[in-house]
């Protein structure tokens, strides 16, 4: 069987592994080294450097080097090198490449599927940019995964029968995530994530940076445009007193001239942990928001997690362990490398993938990162305001899932109805990211408010079946968004969508709800006047549910309902004796 690996695409570092002998195993580079810097230099002679020799590179020649270009993923910006031009995507199919090569080599076999990891938080057009990526280094890549959710897979993977709630602390070298997580019976559920896509490492560094050149009368900014190459030694300074921070007291940074060099009695700064935590205090508190979100929404108490993950290298600095501490009132988790454990994860996703026998035992669920949704019109008064965000599928909802919506026509006589799909958290579609529409046509004549039943259906692979059903006419009109889908080909995809059609359910059209709903309509005009409220609450919320498409809301909505008639003193009968499908 061709090697499988996966791949963890790192703002700082990158690595990759693969699962071997019922273990996943980390892949040394050329040099014989775990971690390669995600860092592409341009040298005089037009030579591409890629990972270590580029990070050398950088500190004496910054302009011929790009780093944490990561951050750049799913943009248009194009950056200048050595006098090329380059896209993020290509520089990451550069650091992809690399890493292609050394599994080949250490395998002596062509590797051609992979699964690479991403922040939880990226975008739908980071994780297009992350596919074209691999694409552009040669590799089929069969999944992209989240990167809390890959850290916890290695954890589940050893600890699979264990029953419990647990939470993954993922701040990296350029990005920040947390996923809620619970683990029973050989499955991982993901229950909520939430995260930052522009907060991590690279920025606690760039603090003490900016610390140190204050100390010289000198600004961040303007230092990196005049002395390139001092901003350039310093910042590889104050990286490296970071780290030494995490273990000591005390660490100290050597002042570079304004040339970049450190002569034989340089100038000596010092710097202690206190003042250290003091400086990044206001990025420590950009933590709260991100976990405080991910806890909200995984409808658990803190004290209801047992354990807390820390992932990423920029965990090590205490001020953040200590916070994370804090936080949850337990000490954190760090069992295995955070530098490492992402990749591992990756591994043991691709084994699942190929149905290795070590993990046929183990399932994983998913949940969707971002709400998705369609662009509606609200009325205020006699005004019709375009541009507002209706969700069908919510964040954190597990997946694979259908949910469907009901929306109406705005105009009398309208014949037809763009539905633009867009995926965020915006109440505005303005602030959300479009991922494509649906034409629908042929609506029959009519005053405004026809409606129109929108249903979307979402699958691990990243296919979203957008489907709008016209009642008048009976029609369906569809459409396949499969922007994350990768390298799945028609039948592949074809086949999903055949997997997909189970998870549809259509309570509505059932005849024992139909008439389950007309039996409460008429109890509503006998019950005393202080309870016709509480009944037709009940109903409206058993009607909503039914056009939800959410099985488990709906089950819960029709025992309600059944209950309080009960309650009310009226027993319902189902003389339908239509079963359930």
């Amino acid at each position: 069987m061709a090697p499988f690996i996966g791949i963890d695409l790192g703002t700082t570092n990158s690595l990759c592994a693969i699962f071997e002998d019922g273990q996943p195993k980390l892949i040394p580079n050329a040099i014989g080294q775990l971690l390669t810097p995600s860092v592409i230099g341009v040298t005089a002679a037009d030579e591409i450097l890629v990972g270590a020799a580029a990070k050398e590179l950088a500190v004496v020649q910054p302009d011929r080097c790009m780093a944490a270009f990561k951050r750049l993923m799913g943009t248009n910006r194009r950056v200048q090198i050595g006098g090329r031009e380059f896209s993020a995507p290509e520089l990451s199919s550069l650091v992809l490449k690399s890493l292609k090569q050394d599994a080949e080599a250490y395998l002596g076999k062509a590797v051609r599927d992979a699964v690479i990891t991403v922040p939880a938080y990226f975008n739908d057009n980071q994780r297009k940019a992350t596919r074209l990526a691999g694409e552009l280094a040669g590799l089929n890549v069969r999944r992209i995964i989240n990167e809390p959710t890959a850290a916890a897979l290695k954890y589940g993977f050893h600890d699979r029968q264990a029953e419990k709630y647990f939470i993954v602390i993922d701040l990296g070298g350029g990005t920040f995530d947390v996923t809620a997580m619970e683990v029973f019976e050989g499955t991982l559920e993901i229950i909520s994530t939430a995260g930052e896509s522009f907060l991590g490492g690279e920025d606690f560094t760039n603090r003490l940076t900016a610390w140190a050149l204050e100390s010289q009368k000198l600004n961040l900014e303007t230092a990196e445009m005049r002395h390139p190459q001092l901003v350039a030694r310093l910042r590889s300074e104050c990286e490296a007193a970071k780290r030494r921070l995490a273990v000591e007291s005390e660490a100290t940074i050597r002042m570079p001239d304004l040339n970049g060099d450190i002569g034989d009695d340089p100038e000596i700064l010092r710097v202690t942990q206190k003042q250290f935590d003091t400086l990044i205090d206001p990025l420590v508190k950009r933590l709260a928001r991100p976990i405080a979100k991910a806890v909200r929404d995984s409808r658990r108490e803190t004290g209801e997690f047992q354990n807390v993950i820390l992932v990423g290298g920029a965990t090590r600095m205490n001020a953040v362990r200590n916070y994370v501490k804090t936080f949850f009132g337990v000490e954190p988790l760090c069992t295995y490398d955070p530098d490492y454990v992402v990749a591992l994860g990756a591994a043991v996703q691709a084994a699942l993938i190929s149905d290795d026998r070590a993990v046929d035992d183990m399932v994983m669920t998913d949940v969707c990162p971002f709400t998705l949704g369609v662009e509606i019109v609200k009325e205020f008064g006699q005004h019709q305001m375009t541009g507002y965000f209706l969700p069908i599928i919510h964040r954190n909802t597990t997946i694979p899932v259908s949910r469907e919506q009901i929306v109406s026509t705005i105009a009398p006589n309208q014949r037809e109805v763009l539905v633009r799909v867009f995926q965020g958290e915006s109440r505005k579609v303005e602030g959300n990211l479009k991922l494509g529409e649906l034409q629908v046509s042929g609506i029959p004549p009519g005053p405004s408010g026809q409606p129109i039943q929108i249903r979307f259906t979402y699958d691990l692979n990243g296919i979203l079946e957008v489907e709008a059903f016209v009642p008048q006419t009976g029609k369906k009109f569809a459409a396949v968004l499969t922007q994350n889908a990768g390298t799945l080909s028609k039948a592949e995809i074809e086949k999903a969508l055949r997997r997909m059609q189970g998870l549809k359910f259509y309570p509505r059209d059932e005849m024992r709800n139909r008439h389950l709903v007309l039996f409460a309509e008429r109890v509503v005009g006998e019950v005393a006047s202080f309870q016709r409220d509480e009944l037709e609450s009940g109903i409206d919320q058993f009607e909503q549910a039914m056009n939800s498409g959410d099985r488990e809301w709906f089950e819960q909505s029709r025992t309600g309902l059944l209950t309080l008639l009960s309650t009310l003193g009226f027993v319902y009968e189902d003389e339908t004796q239509e079963e359930t499908p």
